[in-house]
Formats: structure tokens, sequence, C-alpha cells
């Protein structure tokens, strides 16, 4: 299977906070924000391996300051490594204030993605292939992440965790 690049799959949604996505103090709901980040990041995943996919986890997503009514929300999403069926994806979310243009980094999150067939069962997807220094440095990470999150779900042994032990190991 030939790999790909994360700028192949590189996904950007960009929505505008509106009344209804709010709460009483005019705010984002988190959930809001959550949901168009799957949604992101699912089209990513999708466009790497052009197979139906499924959230299999949300590994990590730290919040910033409140996202005001009218604030431009901009989510991309990039593949950050593809092991067998799996995809660690990467999502960086901007706010955007109307008025001055301003643009700053929000929030970040990783989603895990599985490929499936038309039974619903596990799929092999392409290998990725980093460019640039970032997607480099979160290809690397992305094996560390997944083996912490398999310890921590009871599905692998501390012992066999290799990147891992190279943290902490002489």
């Amino acid at each position: 299977m030939k790999g790909k690049t994360p700028s192949a799959s590189k996904t950007i949604t960009t929505k505008i906070v509106l009344p209804n996505d709010t709460n009483p103090h005019g705010n984002l709901f988190g959930g809001a924000l959550l949901g168009w980040m799957d949604v992101t990041a699912a089209i990513c995943a999708q466009r790497h391996s052009r197979r139906v996919v499924v959230t299999a986890s949300v590994n990590n997503v730290s919040f910033g300051s409140a996202i005001k009514e009218s604030d431009v929300v901009t989510v991309e999403a990039s593949i950050s490594r593809a092991f067998t069926s799996s995809m660690e994806i990467f999502i960086d979310v901007f706010v955007e204030n109307q008025v001055s243009g301003e643009r700053i980094k929000h929030s970040e999150a990783i989603y895990t993605f599985v490929a499936v067939d038309q039974n619903g069962g596990a799929i092999s997807v392409p290998p990725l292939i980093p460019e640039t220094d970032e997607e480099k440095e979160r290809f690397e990470g992305a094996l560390r992440r997944k083996q912490l999150s398999l310890i921590l779900a009871g599905k692998m042994n501390p012992q066999d965790a290799t990147e891992l032990k190279k943290l902490f190991l002489p």
C-alpha cells in the first residue's frame, strides 16, 4: 500500500458561533466544539484511508479561554500517524475575532479513528509519510501516545511498551 503525506488529507472547517451554539453567557458549548472537531477529524481520516471510519477514542482535548458568540472558529485536522487500521488525528482550533481579525490558537485535541469495511471490521490503511518538522515530531510521539492509551485501557502490559521505556530507562 502506497504511503501518503499529511497534506494529502488535511481538512479545515470554519464556523461562525451562532446564538444556538452558545450557553446563557454567550459562550460556545464545549460539546459543539467537540462535535466540530470530530467531524473534521473524521473527514481527514476518511481522506487518508479512502474508507468509512469510526471514532475509536478522543485521546486528549485541551480548551483555551471561552469562545464568544460571533467569533469565527477554524478547526484544522491532520493525520499524525497511521498504524495498521487506526489513524491518530491531531486537531488545532483557532479563533478569529470578526472585528479585529486577530487569530489565536484556542485548543488542540488528538482523536483516533479506525477504518472499517462494509461489515464494520477493521481494515488496513496506508502508511503516513511525514514531511515537515512538526509532522515528524507528531509522528514520533504518536506511538508513545498509543502505547500509553493501551496500557491505561488494560490492553498492553507496561513491560511491552518499548517507546515509553525509552523515555524512562537508560
